[in-house]
């Protein structure tokens, strides 16, 4: 499933080609793309259809693009749904569950025999653009949702679908100090406290592995064990992991995920213990295993990442 780094990636890419656009056209292909949005795809098609879209913006894995009314022809929906002051107050929202891509096509160009959702939409400097949906495996989604205000940050905003899923640790806005007081109350083991999204959002299983190996904490290591040091260095650590992730373009295994354009990133080639079992630790030369972890893998280091048993308590005097 796309992470943090591949959704923002996507994300960069669509904000110049759509900033200021109006969308002239929404066709939805498989009806099964609209399944996070309230209403059938005449709502989606006429709510869509004359508004003009602001800058693409993310929370974790969810992206979307704040929807001022339009002029002559503007949805119904989005000019009912505008807040005082002109602000948008709905999202076109877009998330790529397993397998979706955001692809920007020039107007007349072959659609993918996968595509769901296609949008039209004219620049003011690009001219017109195609904006397709394409999800192989159809868990994606697109919807329009309305925009409640964010906590922490004045005049912020989230789409209401995304309203529970906590910042994520490359937001200016993530308040470590919230965090690690957070990480320290958790009664559960540290990768399920990187995982809950309404704890930390983004990370997902290839991220928290390669955290956890260059944190060298032990998937299973509870987090009430964590001293408030090691806390800090796991988080520093996700902030590097996915950092550099983003700078190479996120991660690609297969064709299922790609850019706006079509092309893969290449992060894969310098992960440490995701997807690496078999092959020689970087750190200390054992073998990274995978073990079965939540219907899923976990990738690590026996010998660097050893679980740690918490410290007795000193007796009282």
């Amino acid at each position: 499933m796309p992470e943090l780094p591949e959704v923002e990636v996507v994300r960069a890419g669509l904000a110049p080609a759509v900033e200021g656009a109006v969308v002239e056209s929404a066709e939805v292909l498989d009806a099964r793309s609209l399944r996070r949005h309230e209403g059938p795809e005449e709502d989606f098609v006429e709510r869509l259809t004359g508004a003009r879209m602001r800058l693409p913006r993310r929370r974790g894995k969810f992206m979307w693009v704040p929807l001022e009314p339009g002029a002559a022809g503007a949805g119904a929906g989005a000019a009912a749904g505008a807040a005082l002051g002109g602000e948008p107050s709905e999202a076109l929202v877009v998330h790529l569950g397993m397998s979706g891509q955001v692809l920007l096509r020039e107007p007349e160009a072959p659609r993918d025999r996968l595509t769901r959702i296609v949008i039209g939409v004219r620049h003011p400097e690009h001219g017109r653009l195609r904006v397709d949906f394409v999800d192989q495996r159809i868990f994606g989604s697109m919807a329009l949702d309305r925009l409640l205000p964010a906590p922490g940050v004045p005049g912020d905003t989230v789409p209401g679908q995304a309203a529970h899923i906590a910042r994520d640790p490359m937001d200016p806005a993530f308040d470590d100090a919230r965090f690690l007081q957070a990480l320290a109350r958790r009664d559960t083991t540290v990768k399920r406290a990187l995982l809950d999204q309404t704890l930390v959002s983004g990370i997902g299983n290839i991220y928290a592995d390669e955290a956890l190996w260059a944190a060298r904490i032990h998937y299973e290591q509870p987090t009430r064990t964590l001293s408030r040091a090691r806390a800090r260095t796991l988080l520093a650590e996700v902030r590097l992991v996915l950092g550099k992730a983003l700078a190479e373009g996120g991660t690609s295994f297969d064709a299922q995920y790609v850019n706006v354009n079509g092309a893969s990133g290449y992060f894969s080639h310098s992960l440490n213990a995701y997807g690496r079992q078999g092959e020689p630790c970087p750190r200390c030369g054992r073998p990274i295993v995978r073990e079965t972890f939540m219907n899923r893998g976990s990738h690590l280091c026996r010998f660097c990442q050893r679980l740690r048993a918490p410290r007795p308590r000193p007796l009282p005097a």
